[in-house]
């Protein structure tokens, strides 16, 4: 074995995927002898030897090396000597594609290696050694083609990756239809633009004539309203003849109180869901047409299951929004009913005063009891069919209470003024117990946003960092295991901050 200056392998110029394995043998006037080894200019590793034995050693990471040797003869004078270069290269390089799939029309050329690039940590940009599998690639037939693209650095590093190019039918009818939906939203825009501008110009003319007495005319918007019923109607007819679409009405029929004026029936929550579903289609549609793309069937269903089940959500906040303002009402209108009959006047007239000295859903739900009263129901009946319309477990206390009250009889003030005293401590208890977690509910609530904003801000940063977690099934694996954790992780922390008075 041949050695310069102690080394078997003195250098390294071109970069290795493999280990090098270095072997020191020193000369015979040594008496001792210190190795420093450097990785990338910086101190690596240092190695001491108090007499002439030779010293082997393996350099396994990636980067570049280099060896100093500081010896001593008899005589303790000190010698330096120094290696070449080391380079190990052992990180394969990038390889950017972009999409993975992506779809072509029939019978139209395209640059393969449009938007591809590689780059290595060493040899840097190396684009142009980018090879594929397909040196002649054909659009004149419908199918999937599978490019593969490979790239290898000068350490022998491979990196390859495929994209799968749909070579779809780009008939004249699909681009005449992009056309005319371009078109069609053109000219809505205009029309906006134009009623707009008349708009602006009735207000000008306006301040010169004189208004009628009585203007009959329809506004845009009561005027769109107008046409959203009739096509609501007109769904309901068709959806009527299902009876399995009947029953499925019936779970909204609680959400009727809520006010809405376009819902007047529970089969009406369904027809919007429905309208719901068509629109997130049409503007799903919309976004692949504006970037002259084709949609495929997955476009369809993904905005139809999304758009049938977006209102449901809008009902429930709408409704619990609801119920949050009875809740709040409801000692208001207990407080009128006790002074009511303090000042001698009867159920009947207690409960027609709350709807009228009240506003908001509260006054409406009295108004309905004031009628069922005059209709002849008992009262306990009616405060019932109030529970059973409302579930706050405040009107089942004072429904009962009144059930008691009518059957063994008693003091109704002094009732009233129980449950009035009852309430008040309990909506006293309630926003004290609320003052005193609102910190905790705000850090919750912060720790459950955190994930999502950093997910968002590193897949704008680099759309790219996420694609091995959506491509391969350990990737999708693990984002269902990440999400199952995440509503588990919400689930117990809202369970744990709950307190029930």
């Amino acid at each position: 074995m041949d050695y310069i200056n102690g080394f078997n392998i003195y250098e390294q110029n071109e970069p290795v995927n493999h280990d090098i394995t270095i072997l020191f043998n020193p000369d015979t006037s040594y008496s001792s002898y210190v190795l420093y080894i450097k990785k990338d200019e910086t101190d690596y590793k240092t190695i001491k030897k108090i007499n002439n034995v030779p010293t082997e050693f393996t350099l396994s990471e990636t980067g570049i090396y280099q060896i100093e040797v500081v010896y001593y003869d008899v005589d303790m004078n000190e010698y330096k000597i120094s290696s070449g270069k080391y380079i190990i290269d052992k990180e394969a390089p990038v390889l950017k594609i972009g999409k993975k799939s992506y779809d072509v029309f029939l019978g139209k050329n395209i640059n393969i290696m449009n938007g591809i690039t590689a780059t290595d940590n060493y040899d840097g940009n190396i684009t142009d050694k980018i090879i594929t599998n397909k040196k002649e690639l054909s659009f004149n037939t419908k199918g999937t083609k599978k490019v593969t693209y490979t790239v290898v650095d000068s350490a022998g590093n491979k990196t390859s990756n495929e994209v799968l190019i749909n070579v779809v039918n780009g008939s004249t009818s699909v681009f005449i239809f992009q056309i005319v939906f371009m078109l069609m939203l053109l000219l809505t825009v205009l029309g906006m633009l134009i009623y707009n501008k008349s708009i602006k110009l009735e207000r000008k003319i306006a301040r010169f004539s004189i208004s009628p007495l009585k203007d009959s005319s329809i506004s845009l918007f009561d005027n769109i309203n107008i046409k959203v019923l009739n096509v609501i109607a007109k769904f309901n007819n068709i959806l009527y003849k299902s009876e399995f679409i009947k029953k499925y009405s019936k779970k909204y029929t609680k959400y009727l109180n809520t006010t809405n004026t376009l819902t007047r029936t529970s089969m009406d929550f369904v027809s919007i869901k429905f309208l719901s579903s068509f629109l997130c289609i049409i503007i799903a549609i919309f976004a692949k047409t504006i970037r002259f793309k084709v949609f495929n069937i997955y476009d369809v269903y993904i905005p139809l299951i999304f758009g049938f089940f977006l209102p449901d959500f809008i009902y429930y906040f709408k409704f619990k929004n609801y119920k949050k303002n009875l809740e709040n009402d409801l000692l208001q209108a207990i407080i009128i009913m006790n002074n009511a009959f303090k000042s001698g006047r009867s159920i009947v007239q207690s409960i027609t005063l709350v709807s009228k000295e009240l506003d908001g859903p509260m006054s409406e739900e009295f108004k309905k009891m004031h009628m069922e009263l005059s209709f002849g129901l008992g009262l306990d009946v009616v405060f019932n069919r109030l529970y059973e319309r409302l579930k706050i477990e405040e009107i089942a206390y004072l429904t009962a209470s009144l059930t008691i009250l009518n059957q063994t009889g008693g003091n109704i003030v002094q009732v009233f003024s129980s449950i009035e005293k009852s309430l008040f401590n309990k909506k006293k208890l309630r926003l004290e117990l609320k003052s005193l977690t609102s910190g905790s509910r705000m850090i919750v609530n912060v720790l459950m946003i955190v994930p999502i904003i950093f997910i968002l801000l590193i897949w704008f940063i680099n759309p790219s960092y996420f694609l091995p977690l959506l491509t391969s099934k350990l990737g999708i694996i693990i984002i269902a295991i990440i999400l199952i954790y995440y509503i588990i992780y919400v689930i117990v922390i809202r369970k744990l901050l709950r307190v029930k008075i």
